[in-house]
């Protein structure tokens, strides 16, 4: 799907509030309400918008801890992989898991949890039972200077 002017304003405007009005929408871009739905629409078929979330302040959840963990493998196999992946995505403290090159961990997760006692017990209870985890590395998030969800709208995906 190429996009236009208009395409790539929709979807600027969208990722910064997946909640505006199609009304509100369309008037900012400069369309009516029916082909700003339309053109909405297409995106969303067209894999371009894939989902719409509710992003929550994790401290006032009282997950005041993230953890960037380096797991290392014990065999690089296809199935190993998929094992331990389907494990981790079992798991809510983990938001996002990686499959890294160039490191000397196969992958990256950013966990976010409460406390060092909820990640001692999530580290030892959990993650170090899935089995080929051979090796873990935790950093732990000081502050976020970049914190955000958008990026720039290519002209052609």
């Amino acid at each position: 799907m190429k996009l236009d002017e208009y395409d790539r304003r929709i979807l600027e405007l969208l990722q910064r509030n997946a909640r505006i009005s199609n009304q509100d929408l369309a008037e900012q871009v400069g369309l009516s309400a029916s082909p700003c739905s339309r053109r909405i629409k297409a995106l969303t078929e067209n894999g371009i918008i894939d989902r719409y979330v509710t992003l929550l302040n994790p401290k006032k959840l009282g997950y005041s801890l993230t953890a960037l963990v380096m797991i290392g493998m014990d065999r690089h196999t296809p199935e190993r992989f998929a094992h331990f992946e389907e494990a981790i995505s079992q798991l809510p403290e983990v938001q996002e898991c990686y499959l890294v090159t160039g490191q000397s961990a196969d992958y990256v997760l950013k966990l976010v949890v409460r406390d060092m006692e909820h990640f001692e017990r999530f580290l030892l209870g959990a993650l170090t039972r899935i089995e080929g985890v051979s090796g873990v590395q935790s950093s732990f998030i000081l502050r976020r200077p970049v914190n955000k969800t958008e990026f720039e709208i290519p002209p052609h995906p």
